[in-house]
C-alpha cells in the first residue's frame, strides 16, 4: 500500500473520465481506502483527501520483534548510537525517530542500518523528524527497498501518529508536514483513524510497447 499512490490514482481516474464521482473507494492489500477528490477551476483534480484507516500500534502486527504492548520512544541502538524510536504501521511498517535537526543526516549511510535492523522481520521504513511546533513537522524518509525518497504518504501518517503518541501534537488537529517533495496535511482522529490531505500533480505520460504480444 502506498499513500501517495492513492492520491495519484484518484486524480488519474477522475481526470481521465473513468469516473465523475468525487467520493470513491480504492481496494488495496491493506484494506479499502476512501478518497475525496477536489477539482480545480478546470475540473481537474488538484488535491485528494484519503481516509487511511486505523494506525496499527501493536508491535507484532507492525511487525516489530517486541513483546511490548506499544513501541513508543523505546531506546534502540543503530550503528552504535541510541535513538528513541516509535513504531507504527499504516499498512506497512514505520519506525519514527525525532531529532533536533534532520537536514544534515547522511541517510545513505544510516538508512540501511535502520531498514535491516534485527527488530524488523519485514524490514522497515524510517522517518527522521524535526518538531517545528505543535502543528508543524519536518520529515525525511528512508523507504525500504528504495532509499531516501522525496515523500511518503504512509510515512507522513505514521509520523503524525508518533508525534501525538510522544506528546508533540494532538489528536483531531491538522498537522502540516514538510517533506522534500512538498507538504502533506494529516489528522490523527480519536478513533485512531488517520486522514491524509495533499496534492496530486500531472507530470508526464508515456507508452510502453510489448512486441511479443
Amino acid at each position: 500500500m502506498c499513500g501517495n499512490a492513492t492520491r495519484c490514482i484518484g486524480k488519474y481516474v477522475y481526470d481521465m473520465g473513468m469516473t465523475d464521482k468525487t467520493e470513491i473507494s480504492l481496494e488495496t492489500n491493506s484494506g479499502i481506502k476512501y478518497l475525496t477528490l477536489y477539482p480545480d477551476a478546470n475540473n481537474k483534480i488538484e488535491s485528494v483527501k484519503v481516509d487511511m484507516g486505523k494506525a496499527i500500534l501493536v508491535p507484532r502486527e507492525i511487525p516489530v520483534n517486541s513483546d511490548l504492548e506499544r513501541f513508543i520512544a523505546q531506546p534502540v541502538t543503530v550503528d552504535g548510537k541510541e535513538y528513541a524510536m516509535t513504531c507504527v504501521s499504516m499498512g506497512n511498517p514505520h519506525a519514527v525517530v525525532f531529532l533536533p535537526e534532520v537536514d544534515s543526516l547522511d541517510l545513505e549511510k544510516i538508512g540501511p542500518s535502520f531498514e535491516h535492523h534485527e527488530l524488523f522481520p519485514d524490514r522497515v521504513n524510517t522517518e527522521f523528524v524535526r518538531v517545528i511546533d505543535d502543528h508543524t513537522l519536518q520529515m525525511r524518509v528512508w523507504e525500504r527497498g528504495s532509499g531516501e525518497t522525496f515523500a511518503c504518504g504512509t510515512g507522513t501518517c505514521a509520523t503524525v501518529v508518533a508525534a501525538v503518541l510522544n506528546g508533540f501534537c494532538k489528536k483531531e488537529e491538522e498537522i502540516l508536514v514538510h517533506l522534500r517533495g512538498g507538504d502533506l496535511r494529516i489528522i490523527y482522529h480519536e478513533d485512531d483513524t488517520v486522514t491524509m490531505i495533499g496534492p496530486a500533480t500531472y507530470v508526464f505520460e508515456g507508452k510502453m510497447e510489448y512486441p511479443n504480444l
